[in-house]
């Protein structure tokens, strides 16, 4: 498969404490790959550095071949970079649409005031996005939740939503920082559906997770950071005999 993402010798240094050094490796498109570590392993500096939050300190981030580095994340969003976060981001006061409708605005050519005045290219184009949005909340399962305050939604339905307004965005890549968090187990079953289905559809996913029940059932390759470094790369059962990830990560005393 081709490759998605690389990264090369990825450098994040805060101060005088290095959070991520000399970091390498690859996702291929199609792929769902994990990137698992104890905390301050550098899980979400990297994700940080890969959506344009961060600029790392040397290294080189390629997107498709292309280098990406130091690209703000609204442009790296434009061109297939999309990302949801640990603690969820939703506008609490708009409705659960309306939510999937802002992301979807992003991409649309008529402004807010050809929108305020009710011109009728505008118009045509809004019913669209609404379309479009209703189409994302059916396949994350929401819909029906489609008129509630998003400040009023359980915790495991905001994470949906917050799914459902990534993929409105077309990526071609979806990073996802720890999307069990906070799930019931069968909440987190859904959640492994809905990513295999992600996948399915094209996008290729990558995942920084504490949940290993969750990681070693849908991901095909995992990269294990700890203190800042890479310590291993592998499929699921590679990474599952690999005696330092053992020691330094999944806790088993050797």
């Amino acid at each position: 498969m081709p490759l998605m993402l690389e990264l090369q010798g990825v450098t994040q240094i805060f101060g005088g404490v290095t959070a991520l050094e000399d970091v390498c490796f690859t996702a291929s498109a199609g792929d769902i790959t994990g990137v698992i570590g104890p905390n301050g392993a550098g899980k979400t500096t990297l994700f940080n550095i890969v959506t344009g939050i961060y600029s790392q300190t040397s290294g080189r981030v390629l997107f498709e071949g292309r280098d990406v580095s130091g690209l703000p994340p609204e442009k790296l969003a434009t061109v297939g970079i999309v990302r949801t976060f640990q603690n969820i981001e939703l506008f609490a006061n708009m409705t659960v649409l309306e939510n999937v409708m802002v992301g979807l605005h992003t991409r649309s050519r008529s402004g807010l005031l050809a929108c305020s005045l009710r011109m009728p290219w505008a118009m045509r184009e809004e019913r669209q996005i609404r379309g479009e949005a209703v189409k994302w909340l059916e396949f994350a399962g929401i819909a029906e939740l489609a008129d509630v305050e998003a400040g009023n939604l359980p915790f495991g339905k905001g994470r949906l939503l917050e799914i459902a307004r990534a993929m409105a965005l077309q990526p071609r890549i979806l990073l996802m920082d720890e999307p069990a968090a906070g799930l019931n187990s069968r909440e987190t079953m859904g959640l492994a559906a809905l990513i295999r289905q992600i996948r399915d559809m094209g996008v290729t996913v990558m995942l920084v997770e504490h949940d290993m029940e969750l990681v070693m059932d849908i991901c095909d390759r995992i990269v294990v950071l700890n203190l800042g470094r890479k310590l291993a790369e592998g499929t699921p059962r590679q990474i599952q005999d690999n005696p330092d990830v053992v020691a330094a990560y999944l806790g088993v005393d050797e």
